[in-house]
């Protein structure tokens, strides 16, 4: 048995992993995910519903950024049964997301200018500025890695990284919060009519994550009729599905007839049903745009499978 100097294909180790810009992207998202998680951890605090979401948001990305960054730089993602592309672009559109949230909700529930109580003290004020601005920092990381890798007009690459990709991972996280201003009292039972719409909300999002699903595990390719096609009907059917939606939400929440027209003075600030109404509305009209879009971007996507 004998061996050679240099493998076939190259070193086993991928210094590009860490030197190209987006490698570098990524090494940045490393450092400042660690940073931002252990200011907070260490000083910082991260008590109530509100800190946790944000050190779960923190702890996913940099764990799933070092899967990324390892299995790269040791070109082990070959022997991954995933679609590699499609995995990293649809990580990097979520994990930008995820961080733009928490870089907005730490702040705006636990940075202050001014030092708080003992034992806290000013201490705990500059670690929670600083991990703001990390998180911050961390954000734009991701948000690098989305820009670098998204696909110009005319290049073959990953379906998960076209516009049509990026729209899906963006649908999905907005289905999540209104699914979360739906189970926090908006009182959608009242009504066949919101019903349905929450049924819409359903029906789309676990399509939208087929979708994502069907990339990322390389398995697009497989349907019995072309990738592009389906994605172009589903998106129709979703718009119009999210169409009336849009409609019958507002109706049967808003109007004089069936709801509130205007937030109740009695209705006590953070369980109010009439606030998790509106950011159902709301989101639902966001949404409704975001899947225009998509088609509109989708009639002129051609699907070429990309391992």
């Amino acid at each position: 048995m004998g061996s050679t100097v240099e493998p076939p294909g190259g070193g086993y180790l991928h210094l590009g992993a860490v030197t190209s810009p987006v490698g570098t992207a990524r090494v940045l998202q490393l450092a400042f995910g660690c940073t931002t998680f252990s200011l907070v951890a260490h000083r910082g605090g991260s008590a109530g519903v509100q800190g946790t979401f944000c050190m779960a948001a923190w702890g996913f990305c940099f764990a799933l950024s070092g899967l990324v960054v390892a299995c790269e730089f040791t070109r082990l993602h070959g022997c991954l049964r995933l679609s590699w592309g499609n995995f990293t672009a649809a990580f990097a559109m979520l994990a930008t997301l995820l961080s733009a949230t928490a870089a907005v909700i730490y702040p705006l529930y636990f940075a202050r200018l001014q030092c708080p109580p003992e034992p806290a003290g000013c201490a705990a004020r500059d670690f929670r500025l600083a991990a703001s601005v990390f998180a911050g920092l961390l954000f734009l990381a991701y948000a690098a890695e989305v820009a670098l890798t998204r696909a110009r007009p005319g290049q073959v690459a990953s379906y998960m990284a076209t516009v049509s990709g990026l729209l899906k991972i963006v649908q999905a996280f907005v289905a999540c919060i209104i699914f979360g201003a739906l189970v926090h009292d908006s009182r959608y039972g009242r009504y066949a009519a919101t019903q349905w719409c929450v049924a819409v909300y359903s029906l789309c999002f676990l399509a939208t994550v087929a979708v994502v699903a069907l990339s990322v595990t390389g398995h697009a390719a497989g349907l019995g009729c072309p990738f592009d096609r389906v994605v172009v009907v589903y998106t129709f059917l979703a718009v119009l599905l999210y169409l009336s939606a849009a409609v019958i939400w507002p109706v049967f929440c808003f109007d004089p007839k069936y709801g509130e027209p205007g937030r109740p003075p009695d209705c006590p600030r953070g369980s109010c049903p009439w606030d998790s109404q509106l950011v159902v509305a709301t989101f639902t009209y966001v949404n409704l745009l975001l899947y225009v879009a998509d088609l509109a971007y989708s009639q002129r996507l051609r699907f070429v499978p990309v391992p």
